[in-house]
């Protein structure tokens, strides 16, 4: 009977629309949801269209890369903001019923804004899941269910409050948005422990292309496998994930050493990369790399700021420091011991002293028009290579690079235990950014210059694929076009993100999505179809 039902609201809806083809596409929407959803009421004070006085500081509430956010940028023509998980549901049963093009938000901090943003096709509208933000700790199971809303400060925040004593291994950012985070991967300063969030996630509840609402045991194997590591917005509305916790040290230690060029920074780097993949798993030491002031008025130089948590006390991390990497020169009045919620706070770069409640605000402070891109290095750069690639480096007047380092648990994960295949014999992540504050008006020289840097960084990269991270999405690598998902065009991308996993990711599109519902720039092909679900 509810069947039927179902099919008799559809076909009303689809003859409305037939007969009335004045009625705004958010109207048709509305009029959908309250006879699809679980707990029908009245849904326009939750969809906000371009006439409504909130839609532009909801549509930049959490969108993170201000160059998505420019006048000449595609904007949506409705942000749909859900209370519940049956209002999820009913809004992707009547945004392919109705042929509305639907993108996916979390956290807003997709790179290329394929969260919010629609280059390709229109109408558009944005599934915006901020209001989705349950934590729910269970400290006796080791566990937590997460609603996708949530940040993944949010996260570290409601474990921090029933437990010192355990932690959970995803991003550096706090203002990450969990749905979307682990879609990635979701690495952090606890990666070589314990591996990614991906990694540690048991369940998840999803609204596939059918609008059925699932679990793991209901989705299968397959579907899990794809949606941790394979990247956002191809396989389903991601609504909970189930997560693992891990034991983390009451007193753990923190530290960030600066040095330049002048100082030795050269020699340091080089060693760096020999010794962090094979350092003491419980010790990850990122690099931070900017410009400086020289020891010349006037002048540039570049400075590598070794920025690093540490499972344990101040005194085991002086003696590691000294038997594997005493060229840093560590001191003890360079290490905070800490708890670890405060080393999150201390890592992300939060000022001294500031409360862990600050991350139950959920949003970035600071936003920037930025591009960016990354590479994983195999082999170490000579220390002659570095000295070269800094003249190039400072051509940029906003560079940043971040060498975050491997090995340790995650040499130990098999390529394809999940879609995210850099594991063995990857040395180090390097992510390049170039950040401005004017807008268009300096964009293209920041963006000819990322992209010089990138080609003159090919010959130390990983090769055949040159590999990249999918959470650092990058447009430049090839993207689809409209609503045709070329397998050619996507191994482009597609073999870089994911390497030999990318055939069983399209296998997978194939079998729950043939229609291809979900799609963007650079979602995973299906097989049979480029048609519009």
């Amino acid at each position: 009977m509810q069947s039927m039902r179902s099919i008799l609201a559809s076909f009303v809806v689809l003859l409305s629309l037939s007969l009335t083809i004045s009625v705004p596409i958010e109207e048709a929407f509305n009029h959908c949801l309250t006879l699809h959803s679980q707990t029908p009421n009245q849904f326009s004070s939750s969809i906000y269209t371009s006439t409504n006085g909130s839609f532009t500081s909801i549509l930049e509430s959490t969108a993170q890369n201000l160059r998505y956010l420019l006048p000449s940028v595609p904007k949506p023509d409705f942000i749909f903001t859900p209370l519940d998980d049956s209002q999820v549901q009913a809004a992707v049963i009547c945004a392919k019923q109705l042929g509305i093009h639907m993108r996916v938000r979390s956290g807003g901090h997709d790179y290329e804004g394929l969260s919010y943003v629609s280059l390709t096709e229109k109408p558009f509208m944005v599934l915006d899941l901020a209001k989705l933000r349950a934590v729910n700790v269970d400290i006796a199971h080791n566990t937590a269910w997460i609603q996708a809303g949530a940040t993944i400060g949010e996260v570290y925040y409601r474990i921090s409050e029933k437990s010192a004593v355990h932690g959970f291994p995803a991003g550096l950012c706090t203002t990450l948005g969990i749905g979307g985070h682990i879609t990635g991967g979701a690495y952090g300063s606890m990666m070589r422990k314990y591996g990614l969030g991906a990694d540690n996630a048991l369940d998840a509840r999803i609204v596939d292309a059918n609008g059925r609402i699932l679990d793991r045991a209901a989705m299968g194997e397959d579907l899990f496998w794809a949606i941790r590591g394979g990247g956002g917005g191809s396989f389903g509305v991601i609504l909970w994930w189930k997560i693992k916790l891990v034991p983390v040290p009451q007193t753990v230690t923190v530290f960030t050493v600066t040095k330049t060029l002048e100082q030795g920074g050269n020699k340091i780097l080089h060693r760096w990369q020999q010794v962090a993949p094979k350092i003491d798993e419980n010790l990850f030491i990122r690099v931070l790399i900017q410009p400086g002031n020289g020891s010349v008025p006037g002048q540039k130089t570049v400075t590598t700021s070794y920025n690093a948590l540490f499972l344990g006390g101040a005194d085991r991390l002086l003696k590691v420091m000294k038997d594997s990497f005493p060229e840093l020169g560590l001191t003890r009045k360079d290490c905070l011991e800490t708890s670890w919620i405060k080393s999150v706070l201390y890592i992300a770069g939060f000022p001294d002293g500031t409360a862990p409640e600050i991350l139950l605000q959920g949003k970035s402070t600071s936003k920037a028009y930025f591009k960016a891109k990354s590479d994983f290095v195999r082999e170490v750069i000579p220390e002659k290579s570095l000295n070269a690639l800094w003249k190039i480096f400072l051509q940029d007047d906003g560079p940043l690079m971040i060498w975050n380092p491997y090995g340790g648990m995650m040499s130990r994960i098999a390529e394809s235990a999940i879609p995210f295949p850099h594991r063995k014999g990857v040395l180090y992540k390097i992510q390049y950014v170039t950040g401005w504050i004017d807008g268009e008006k300096s964009m293209p020289k920041h963006m000819n210059w990322i992209r010089k840097f990138y080609f003159y960084m090919a010959p130390y990269a990983s090769k055949y694929p040159r590999e990249t991270y999918v959470n650092y999405r990058d447009l430049d690598i090839g993207m689809n076009h409209k609503n045709n998902t070329s397998l050619l065009k996507a191994w482009s991308w597609g073999y870089r993100y994911f390497k030999g996993n990318f055939n069983r990711l399209v296998k997978v599109k194939t079998k729950v999505d043939p229609s291809n519902f979900f799609r963007h720039e650079q979602s995973i092909p299906a097989l049979s179809t480029g048609k519009k679900g």
